[in-house]
């Protein structure tokens, strides 16, 4: 099944329309949306103009065209963008200079033929569940613009919910891909830790930050997928992963994927509208059991301390100069970060290995485990606080309660939109976690094609 991206490619290949064309609906959409969502932090017209351009001469002069050619997409403003200031949500990062290159995902993008043209909002430095920002304004869903588009990478999952762009890129270090695709109703990727190269992108936890793409499909995002892989010298998680192409296989569907269902733990804490779209999903790919990661809990408190000592590290020369230019909502947490005790660390890091191998012992049964992506549907802005098996809890950390323990492992994930509609929540999606074994991307897309098919799972166009 193909997508947007992909049907905007085939037309330009067959000169149906120009990627010039296909570049002027897209701004003009932007300019006329998104005021009501606040996806956008700077558009990068010119050099956009200039690559649909050079798409539109290769069709000219009779060249093959790359695989995304003309294909309009935006990416979080945590990547560098030749010329432009790496924001990374920050307004304590404003007068730095410009990025002197693109981002090494940036650049593979280029070669795809696909044309940037803008960066998008988000928490300030990735430190956050909902893209409520303090020094660019809130992210809106475009479901229901009264709430959060979820974070960090809420720009860019509300710019594919929104109709703006149909691909983007975004980070994910405790569920920055996968919370906003679960509350804006998208399919997120979040490849395996080391898969895709991170340089060139504003850090937050270096042994925890993924990067990976947003899209209205799954076809289209395997596409995306595919053009991003590829060893980087420049980044030493990544510096030797060959690349595994995804599309071929979506050819395959589920058959032959051993499917079970996260309990415990994941069905503890989540909501109805969350348990519903598991078993939504569960029904379409025929899981055939509900099993637990028993450390689940743990893997999630080691990630809290993992997150706070190393975003503490790194931003603690600023906190001291530049304190007052962080956001509220973050500056208290890294400065706490930043006093993290060493043991701490290497205990969170026994209990991240720990919990690595018991999902490693389920693997050898099963090929994707089902999970709620986030608790509950997406939460109005400005709220502070969530009901949750019978508890009120933090509204914004508890977004990802059910992201952190994967991330914390390393495990890729395709986030798939389902739409539960049950409760006063029934207008808004909530996203399934399909979860695969290390470096098994290809499995989680194929359990997300299959669900597309069934019509289990699908973005709802605005």
């Amino acid at each position: 099944m193909s997508g947007p991206a992909q049907d905007i490619a085939r037309q330009i290949r067959e000169g149906a329309r120009s990627a010039t064309a296909v570049l002027d609906a897209t701004l003009a959409r932007v300019r006329e949306r998104d005021p009501r969502y606040n996806c956008f932090t700077a558009l990068t017209e010119s050099r956009a103009r200039q690559e649909a351009a050079a798409i539109d001469a290769r069709r000219a002069r009779g060249e093959p065209l790359p695989p995304l050619a003309g294909v309009p997409y935006a990416v979080k403003n945590l990547f560098d963008i030749a010329d432009e200031v790496t924001l990374a949500g920050g307004r304590v990062n404003a007068s730095n200079p410009p990025a002197p290159r693109d981002a090494t995902l940036v650049e593979r993008m280029r070669q795809a033929g696909a044309v940037l043209i803008g960066a998008l909002n988000m928490d300030e430095h990735a430190y956050g569940f909902t893209t409520e920002n303090s020094n660019y304004g809130a992210c809106r869903n475009p479901h229901d613009t009264s709430r959060i588009a979820g974070g960090s990478s809420g720009g860019s999952a509300a710019a594919v919910a929104g109709g703006l762009v149909p691909l983007t890129l975004g980070s994910d270090t405790n569920g920055s891909i996968r919370v906003p695709s679960s509350l804006c109703g998208v399919f997120g990727l979040k490849p395996t830790f080391g898969r895709l190269p991170r340089a060139g992108s504003f850090p937050f936890v270096g042994s925890l930050d993924h990067l990976g793409p947003f899209a209205a499909s799954a076809g289209d995002l395997a596409v995306a997928y595919d053009a991003l892989q590829g060893p980087d010298a420049s980044d030493a998680a990544c510096a030797q992963r060959p690349s595994e192409p995804a599309l071929p296989a979506l050819a395959q569907g589920a058959h032959g994927l051993r499917v079970a269902v996260l309990g415990g733990y994941f069905s503890d804490w989540a909501g109805p509208q969350a348990r519903r779209a598991v078993e939504i999903a569960a029904q379409a790919l025929g899981a055939s059991a509900v099993v637990e990661l028993p450390d689940t809990a743990r893997a999630r408190a080691a990630a809290f301390v993992i997150t706070a000592a190393e975003g503490g590290a790194l931003h603690r020369r600023k906190l001291v100069t530049h304190y007052d230019y962080y956001e509220p909502l973050s500056r208290d947490r890294l400065v706490a970060g930043s006093l993290v005790p060493a043991a701490w660390v290497q205990q969170a890091q026994r209990i991240r290995h720990r919990a690595y191998r018991q999902a490693l012992a389920l693997f050898e049964q099963y090929d994707v485990l089902i999970a709620p992506a986030t608790p509950v549907p997406a939460t109005p802005i400005g709220a502070n606080w969530l009901t949750l098996a019978g508890q009120q809890l933090p509204a914004r950390a508890s977004m990802g309660i059910l992201t952190q323990p994967i991330s914390c492992i390393g495990l890729p994930v395709c986030t798939a939109p389902i739409w539960p509609e049950n409760g006063q929540d029934g207008h808004l999606p909530l996203g399934v976690q399909l979860i695969g074994a290390p470096w098994r991307e290809a499995d989680c897309l194929r359990a997300a094609q299959a669900l597309q098919l069934a019509g289990a799972a699908h973005v709802r166009p605005l």
